[in-house]
């Protein structure tokens, strides 16, 4: 039988359903990209909010796929979240009221649009439609379309945009539109989009009333969610005693922070464990340089090492030792986070790393080294070197990614990454010395020149790269 409102009753103890009466409640949520991170994270959060709040269920709207309503329609939008860990959990989540795709039927989403308090988005970074400087590129096929049609759109921008129009012209106050995607200053950014998209559209009226009443908190999402699989549905399947076309999992450890202004609901939002902010740069910037960071060093000495996993490469007491001095040593004095117990959240995303249940592969997170090290590692470096504190652990990844493109080369394996045939061009002529690291410090591209030119970061580099187990053992 399958999960449904009619066999929810039938659901096996101890998996745990709603706290409320779905018949009960209202939508006031509108969700553009219904993918499995939204269903396993701030689909998780609303759930919780709807035992206290009725009428902030979810219309989740897909901009082009049809999978997720397809998937969900006869399961009343249940679904069930399996938390992978060495006790794993199973739950099912009840916030998403219905599934709709956007180009099957607009009529539709601007109903929901009309009633929603909070528009919430997980697109990917591409879905924004911006420039490589962070504005709402016009160009773009998508924007140059919704501005020749702008009721019908097709982009995130142009379906918030209209929505605000509609707003305005009902004498109705708009809602607060809350980007989840991984993209820095994520609310700014779309503020501006959708501010620039209708100056774009001749309405300046609109723009000047967005700016001035439209709310766009910054927000930071994390939990690793790995992808559902045929061996999830067998584990919720015999969890439920009932099939469920599209679980999702994660690992147990979820972090959704938003810049305090939600206003009267920032208290509900807290109660369902968000963290409510004055500021969520800080938050980010431990996470990119806390967690990312260490993930690449990891990646990159972890594969040089012979481990092919996050969990396994901390099995290896000498890269878990590492990681954990870098971390704290190294990267939380750089930090300036008053909102966040900083020795804690270590402690959190080393536990994170040790979970044997999430299967988070090294050569993934190798992917796109170019484009990652100067947010992860080189920057953390640079202010290091200003407050004269050493940088040879955080050295160690930046000459371990270094090693790691070689080997790629020498393999004769593809590497992903935007850069690949300069960095195989580098590592062509690289010869296994010290010379080597010179060759990929002249990549400006990838190292700022004023942190090349300081010699104890180039001999850290230099010294980590011919003996790479050496500069483990520091």
């Amino acid at each position: 039988m399958r999960l449904s409102n009619l066999t929810l009753a039938q659901v096996r103890a101890p998996v745990r359903t709603p706290a409320y009466d779905r018949t009960a409640t209202r939508v006031g949520v509108v969700h553009f990209g219904p993918g499995a991170f939204h269903r396993a994270h701030q689909a998780w959060y609303f759930d919780r909010m709807l035992a206290w709040q009725p009428d902030l269920a979810i219309c989740a709207v897909s901009l082009r796929s049809s999978d997720v309503r397809d998937a969900l329609a006869s399961q009343n939008g249940l679904y069930a979240l399996a938390e992978k860990e060495a006790d794993p959990a199973v739950q099912v989540i009840g916030s998403i009221a219905e599934v709709l795709v956007a180009p099957e039927d607009p009529d539709a989403v601007f109903a929901r649009l009309d009633q929603a308090r909070y528009v919430t988005s997980t697109v990917t970074e591409k879905g924004y439609c911006l420039t490589t400087g962070g504005e709402l590129d016009l160009g773009h096929p998508d924007i140059r379309r919704d501005l020749e049609t702008p009721g019908r759109p097709v982009s995130l921008v142009g379906w918030i945009t209209e929505a605000l129009r509609r707003c305005k012209a009902a004498g109705r106050p708009p809602f607060t539109t809350i980007s989840c995607d991984n993209l820095s200053d994520n609310g700014l950014k779309l503020r501006r989009a959708v501010i620039r998209f209708a100056e774009a559209r001749g309405e300046v009226d609109l723009a000047a009333w967005i700016e001035a009443e439209a709310a766009f908190p910054c927000s930071m999402v994390d939990s690793i969610t790995p992808a559902t699989d045929d061996a999830l549905r067998e584990q919720v399947a015999a969890a439920l005693g009932l099939t469920d076309a599209w679980p999702v999992q994660r690992e147990r450890f979820v972090q959704w922070v938003v810049e305090d202004s939600l206003g009267a609901d920032a208290a509900l939002f807290a109660r369902a464990g968000v963290t409510v902010a004055r500021a969520v740069a800080p938050f980010e910037r431990a996470k990119l340089r806390l967690l990312n960071g260490a993930h690449s060093t990891l990646a990159y000495a972890g594969l040089g090492l012979g481990h092919a996993t996050v969990s396994g490469a901390m099995g290896d007491p000498r890269l878990a030792s590492f990681v954990e001095q870098m971390m704290r040593q190294d990267v939380a004095p750089s930090l300036d986070a008053p909102e966040l117990d900083v020795p804690a959240y270590v402690g959190e995303v080393l536990t994170r790393f040790r979970n044997p249940a999430i299967v988070h592969r090294l050569s993934q997170i190798a992917w796109d080294g170019s484009q990652k090290l100067r947010f992860r590692l080189l920057e953390t470096a640079s202010e290091a070197l200003a407050a004269g504190r050493p940088v040879d652990r955080l050295a160690v990844g930046v000459a371990a990614w270094m090693r790691f493109v070689v080997r790629q080369h020498r393999a004769g394996a593809a590497l992903v990454d935007p850069l690949a045939d300069t960095l195989a061009a580098i590592a062509a002529s690289c010869d296994g010395s010290d010379a080597d690291v010179d060759r990929f410090l002249a990549l400006e591209s990838v190292f700022p020149p004023a942190l090349v030119g300081q010699h104890p970061f180039r001999s850290a580099v230099a010294r980590a790269y011919v003996d790479l187990e050496a500069a483990l053992r520091l």
